[in-house]
């Protein structure tokens, strides 16, 4: 969901005492002081955003978005203020989950050191430097609950080598450390112990440029040896990743990893049969549109299937076996692919007229 998707969502919806729940958990939130949620700092050459709630592995909530998204807009117009870092305070998260969009115009930084999903990618993918560490860890979870791969993953996702985008959405798989960077969701790999240095060589710099900041950037990344040699976890499954996930439904996508029979394969036929199945159908085609769509109707796309999920039973009930009673085990309404109609799936991507995303 984008910044005002976010706001849309909670006003439009809270009324209910089920989603109220939801929300709650979604983004963790507790009774804490909102003014500590997030620090937003004024360092040297760069505006210094850190998510301060590690111990909710820094997950976002409203007011945290409602303090970080003026501020981005003040430095924007702020002619002393060249770049912004946005980082996560404590080794576990980056960013766990909410939601937000990036919508800075100056060069953005975002150190995805430990967790990032959820808003955490949203924070972060659509910026022009990601800096992943060896504790990176990435995933789109959100078919387990019902939902899709939103923060702009209808963009992104199918933009990723062959076809591991749908891939990753599909079965949620985790990339972890440096194979963030080899998949391309990250541009840069920095040890962690460094990015204390980075950071203070960052803002350092004297009205530096893009170029002046990639320069840097790559130092680091230059420099960096841990699992420098290490092969891509993925690397000799992506042929056969990019042939099962070529198909253009998910029965065929089923019933490619079905034939192949490999540890490998039934291993994510397994994964892929616990996912809600309208989650899955709406997540490829959302992937199969989002390939040819800019990234504002990928946006715009995407409230649309929210606004849908809010409104149907898998999102809740995801949530609830997930989240809430933590028994893994959801009952998904309609249970299985064959009773997803065309006509169910093609609601999720009507337009809301008056009330479509605005820009």
């Amino acid at each position: 969901m984008g910044l005002w998707k976010v706001w849309s969502f909670t006003s439009r919806f809270n009324s209910s005492k089920r989603t109220n729940t939801i929300l709650q958990h979604l983004t963790m939130s507790k009774h804490t002081d909102a003014a500590a949620e997030v620090l937003l700092e004024r360092k040297g050459c760069a505006g210094v955003i850190t998510l301060n709630r590690p111990k909710f592995l820094n997950a976002l909530n409203l007011s945290m978005i409602q303090q970080i998204y003026p501020q981005l807009k003040k430095w924007e117009q702020d002619p002393e203020t060249f770049l912004i870092i946005m980082k996560g305070a404590g080794e576990k998260a980056f960013c766990a989950g909410g939601d937000i969009r990036d919508s800075c115009l100056k060069p953005y930084i975002a150190l995805i050191h430990g967790i990032t999903m959820g808003g955490g990618v949203g924070l972060s993918v659509h910026g022009q430097f990601r800096v992943a560490t060896e504790k990176s860890l990435f995933a789109m979870p959100e078919t387990a609950i019902g939902l899709f791969p939103d923060v702009g993953g209808g963009y992104f996702l199918p933009r990723l080598q062959g076809k591991l985008g749908y891939f990753l959405a599909l079965t949620g798989f985790r990339l972890k450390g440096r194979d963030v960077y080899t998949a391309g969701i990250a541009t840069h790999f920095v040890d962690s112990e460094k990015l204390g240095m980075l950071e203070d060589d960052l803002l350092a710099l004297n009205s530096p440029s893009k170029e002046n900041i990639a320069d840097v950037l790559e130092t680091y990344h230059t420099k960096s040896k841990i699992d420098q040699d290490k092969s891509f976890i993925l690397e000799e499954h992506m042929d056969k990743i990019n042939s099962w996930f070529s198909a253009n439904t998910v029965e065929e996508i089923i019933e490619n990893l079905q034939q192949d029979g490999s540890s490998f394969a039934l291993e994510q036929l397994k994964v892929i049969n616990k996912m809600s199945p309208t989650s899955l159908k709406i997540t490829l085609r959302q992937l199969m549109e989002g390939s040819s769509k800019t990234l504002p109707e990928v946006l715009t796309m995407e409230y649309r299937l929210s606004q849908a999920c809010i409104g149907g039973h898998d999102f809740h009930e995801g949530v609830r076996a997930v989240l809430i009673d933590k028994d893994q085990n959801p009952k998904w309404k309609p249970a299985n692919l064959k009773e997803v109609t065309d006509e169910d799936l093609n609601n999720h991507f009507n337009s809301l007229g008056s009330n479509d995303l605005k820009f």
